[in-house]
């Protein structure tokens, strides 16, 4: 998983006082918490933040001390201001080579549907997948093939494990699904591509809709 650094000045005052002077001065309260030391208080710039926030990728954070202290560790949560959007708080996580981390991936979807070729329509169910494992070893990103999905199946979270990482879904938790829509065309026979049974694909359900309309198309 890719990283960026993000250089901090240590805190020594934590009242009201000092945080609205870090705040009018463009910085940004952060506490580091985890590893075996007290929460550390800490400020950085608010531009620091941009590739970390707003971006639809996840990297893991090198914090940076002037001193030559240095922490890796993953973004816990971040506060915004409710009229500006401004950032008025952020908390971070220590992470080590050997403790596993729980984040968020990305889910990127690979190939085209059968049921979308077919007039049907891709619809999300989930975007990013929660999933435990190594911070060395959690990928970028989670690519999940629907090329073989036909009207009415479904994609669940099993069709996308992986030994790198325990997904932190339910098995039956749905990725994304092909529902049906007004502009639905007959399956064009093709000799070359080979039909796959629903009941073949461990991670794909039909519905009892699609499969009536399936054996209306053939």
């Amino acid at each position: 998983m890719k990283s960026i650094t993000i250089n901090g000045s240590k805190r020594e005052s934590v009242g009201k006082k000092a945080t609205k002077a870090l705040r009018n001065a463009g910085q940004v309260p952060c506490v580091l918490y985890g590893g075996d030391a007290k929460p550390l208080h800490f400020a950085t710039e608010e531009i620091s933040f941009n590739d970390l926030v707003y971006t639809p990728d996840v990297h893991t954070v090198e914090i940076k001390f002037g001193d030559g202290e240095k922490f890796d560790a993953i973004l816990q949560d971040i506060q915004f201001h409710p009229v500006t959007d401004a950032i008025l708080h952020v908390d971070f996580y220590q992470i080590s080579d050997d403790k596993p981390i729980t984040m968020e991936i990305p889910i990127h979807t690979e190939g085209i549907a059968r049921g979308v070729k077919n007039g049907g329509v891709l619809r999300y169910n989930l975007r990013r997948l929660k999933v435990r494992g190594l911070a060395n070893e959690l990928p970028d990103y989670i690519t999940a093939d629907v090329a073989k999905l036909k009207i009415g199946q479904k994609l669940y979270v099993t069709a996308v494990a992986d030994e790198s990482y325990e997904i932190q879904h339910p098995d039956n938790t749905v990725i994304c699904q092909v529902r049906t829509s007004r502009n639905i065309v007959a399956l064009e026979d093709d000799e070359d591509e080979d039909e796959v049974p629903a009941d073949e694909v461990p991670s794909t359900e039909t519905s009892d809709e699609a499969a009536v309309k399936e054996g209306e198309d053939n």
